[in-house]
């Protein structure tokens, strides 16, 4: 039985037995918020990784001295956020960690590499069109010159986290489709001489359309992050404009913030 401010041991497997929960009963914070917020930041930092179980509510509410009700509403809470999944006749299973990322001029691709997120891209577009207005605008071209279109579907661990529209100057670089589902955009650019120097950036958020929803394993209408961005080298031109869209419940911008003196 855990004590009032004394770590629980739990040994339902081999990664959840090196974790040691402490449970403060005398605190305000609820106990299920306590354990749900520690298995998170196992998830988070890779103690507990893509696969490892957790067991069933009964053995973990035995060995942590918490109600099997506790135990459940910790579960269902990282159920909902897309890092546990319940599997019949398996137990309750880590899928992944939720993706933070950064709000700075950064590659996706190279970000969920760097943070062990195992990324994958699926190219579904790579074409030349003819410019939109507020693709030509962004760009500083003409309204119907050429510019490349792409579209890509990225992963991690297997799990759809971003549909990736891109567009860029036709004359900028080529893009084989084969090598942008082994690496970065930005890892291309820079191996074409590219030096990108400054973006221009807006986050939002909406509803996901019907075809959003069955590319990224959503329901339709469920949140999605957006972002749109131009990007500049360092000579002052528009190198790439893009409109991305992001699963709420895999992904997240993080911040910081300065007081201005």
């Amino acid at each position: 039985m855990a004590k009032t401010g004394d770590p629980a041991r739990a040994a339902t497997g081999p990664a959840l037995s090196t974790l040691d929960f402490a449970l403060d009963r005398g605190s305000p914070v609820p106990l299920y918020h306590q354990l749900a917020q520690q298995l998170e930041a196992a998830i988070e930092q890779g103690v507990l990784a893509p696969g490892n179980l957790l067991g069933n509510e009964v053995d973990l509410s035995v060995r942590l001295g918490l109600s099997r009700p506790t135990v459940r509403q910790a579960i269902q809470s990282l159920v909902d956020k897309g890092l546990l999944v319940r599997r019949r006749g398996v137990g309750t299973q880590v899928v992944h960690s939720k993706v933070r990322r950064p709000l700075e001029l950064s590659s996706l691709y190279d970000d969920l590499e760097a943070a062990g997120q195992d990324p994958t891209t699926q190219v579904v577009r790579n074409e030349t069109v003819p410019a939109p207005a507020d693709v030509a605008t962004a760009l500083g071209l003409a309204e119907g010159g050429e510019v490349v279109l792409l579209e890509r579907l990225r992963r991690t661990h297997g799990q759809p986290v971003a549909l990736l529209c891109n567009y860029l100057p036709s004359d900028l670089l080529g893009l084989d489709s084969a090598r942008l589902e082994a690496t970065g955009l930005y890892r291309m650019m820079r191996s074409a001489g590219i030096t990108l120097h400054s973006a221009r950036q807006t986050v939002g958020a909406r509803a996901a359309t019907a075809a959003e929803a069955a590319r990224l394993d959503e329901k339709e209408g469920a949140a999605l992050l957006t972002m749109q961005r131009t990007a500049y080298d360092d000579t002052g031109r528009a190198v790439e404009y893009g409109t991305h869209v992001y699963r709420a419940s895999r992904y997240s911008f993080d911040f910081q913030l300065l007081v201005r003196p």
